[in-house]
């Protein structure tokens, strides 16, 4: 089993149809299996053990995603908003790496041993007018074909392995090959280092649909993109969603695109944003897809018929479910389990663990968290219903998901107890209608030590970047431990929230 085999089937079946949309570049299934194999071979020629990109969307995506695939390396999509020490840190564990991007990084990363690094309008270019390549690919399934970082609880980023076998059985098991018509288009928003713009990107190529690349999101922009592109699929974070629907609402004259599908997740969706959605949207089947980076992304969906019967219901247990995950997938298994690793009886809740061939649940140079029973804990806290439906509570490790990003709590306190005037805080997640999650902090100051939230929020701006700046910051006295030193984050919340609420009464 390896990715390539998805392409090559679409372009034995389908070569002359038009497979990338990018700013008015087109590329063809055939074409874009030919550029693979050009890339491979450069990728190969480099000596580099993995393949990377550090960029918005473009051309570069799907030619070295497959390229890696042929040449049998790695393929790292890379957070191109990190900062330079961020970064550092991820290239020092992909070395020797053969990395595209933007010119000017191309260009300040020359010099950097262990790195290879290409300009994403050069490497197109050479991949485009390269020759096809007459080498064989690897069909081990076991072969190592993505690796996205995603943050723990506390510390720096890891990079979770996902092989051949977990992404081809996903699209095997999720896809139908060919069912999408010559007109059929996806517009892909998502940034190459979520595991959604991966499975987008295998899922179109294997049904044969055109995939619509938006480089840069804004919900103008997406609007705008949709139209003229007559897309008919579409998949957006929670954050992205609410903003398109701000946009609609604001101008009543805007038409909305004709999306027969529209699917959504990486985050927690507001009730009251998926209801405004699907009035705007009256023609539109909505998904709501819950997966992980460690799962090869989707495990559960709540379909448009969910959708349709729970929004139409009188039936309080049946309305509910437009604020559920839906059930698993035909290929997955759930369970809820309890703190001893007993399953839960509907309606308690516990961790939610996953089992399937899709499932990673691996890390690269840690052990694999996946139990003997081929079971993984996901972290996620949440219950099921009498009839299967999967309902999220939150992170049980605390990460914090803004707009389908995920934030280490760790991360940021380490940062603000670096300021002069904090002797203590606490990082929490507190809902937000927008971002589904915003960052929230309770800081003790230091005695004589003055400081404000916004000189604080300025300070974590300027050591990691502004969506991982606390969006609160309230100033207590204490924070609350257990006996046994453990900080208590529910009372933290509790605080905020009770906070809030005397704020919103005045």
């Amino acid at each position: 089993m390896n990715l390539m085999m998805l392409l090559e089937m679409a372009a034995s079946g389908f070569g002359d149809r038009v497979a990338v949309v990018n700013e008015g570049e087109r590329l063809a299934y055939a074409d874009l299996l030919r550029a693979a194999g050009a890339a491979a071979d450069a990728i190969a020629a480099s000596g580099a053990k993995h393949a990377a990109i550090l960029d918005v969307s473009s051309l570069a995506l799907p030619i070295g995603l497959f390229g890696a695939a042929w040449a049998g390396v790695p393929f790292v999509p890379l957070n191109y908003r990190l900062t330079g020490a961020e970064l550092e840190r991820l290239l020092a564990q992909i070395e020797p790496a053969y990395l595209v991007t933007d010119a000017a990084r191309a260009r300040a990363l020359r010099e950097r041993a262990g790195v290879v690094a290409v300009a994403r309008e050069d490497f197109v270019a050479q991949a485009r007018g390269g020759s096809a390549r007459s080498a064989e690919w690897s069909m081990e399934g076991d072969d190592i074909a993505v690796l996205l970082f995603t943050s723990g609880t506390t510390g720096p980023p890891k990079a979770a392995v996902l092989r051949h076998r977990h992404l081809v059985s996903y699209i095997l098991g999720s896809v139908e090959f060919g069912a999408a018509s010559e007109e059929d288009a996806a517009l892909v928003s998502v940034p190459p280092y979520h595991v959604a713009g991966m499975a987008v990107l295998a899922s179109s190529i294997y049904s044969g649909r055109r995939i619509v690349q938006l480089p840069s999101f804004s919900a103008e922009a997406w609007l705008d993109l949709a139209r003229r592109e007559r897309v008919s699929h579409a998949f957006v974070v929670p954050t992205m969603l609410a903003r398109i629907v701000e946009v609609l609402e604001r101008e009543p004259r805007a038409r909305a695109p004709g999306i027969r599908s529209l699917s959504y997740g990486g985050g927690k969706m507001p009730l009251a944003v998926i209801e405004r959605a699907m009035r705007l949207f009256p023609e539109s089947d909505f998904t709501n897809a819950y997966g992980l980076t460690e799962t090869s992304s989707t495990l559960t969906v709540l379909t448009p018929e969910d959708h349709r019967a729970a929004a139409a219901s009188d039936d309080p247990a049946v309305r509910r479910r437009l604020a559920s995950v839906g059930r698993p997938l035909p290929s997955v298994e759930i369970e809820v389990r309890d703190e001893e690793g007993r399953a839960c009886p509907p309606g308690v809740s516990g961790e939610i663990c996953v089992r399937g061939e899709q499932v990673s649940g691996e890390y690269l140079g840690k052990t694999s968290r996946v139990g003997s029973d081929g079971f993984f804990p996901t972290r996620d806290a949440g219950s099921l219903d009498a009839e299967g439906y999967v309902f999220l509570e939150g992170r049980i490790d605390d990460i914090i998901v803004r707009g389908g990003e995920n934030m280490s709590p760790g991360e940021i306190e380490d940062v603000l107890l670096g300021h002069p005037a904090v002797a203590d805080c606490a990082v929490v997640g507190v809902p937000d209608e927008e971002w589904g999650e915003a960052v929230a902090a309770v800081v003790v100051r230091k005695p004589g030590v003055e400081a404000t939230p916004e000189t604080l929020r300025e300070f974590v701006a300027r050591e990691l970047r502004s969506s991982r700046a606390p969006a609160r910051i309230e100033f207590r006295e204490e924070l609350p431990y257990n006996e046994t030193g453990k900080l208590l984050r529910r009372e933290v919340r509790a605080w905020l929230a009770e906070a809030k609420s005397g704020r919103d009464s005045r």
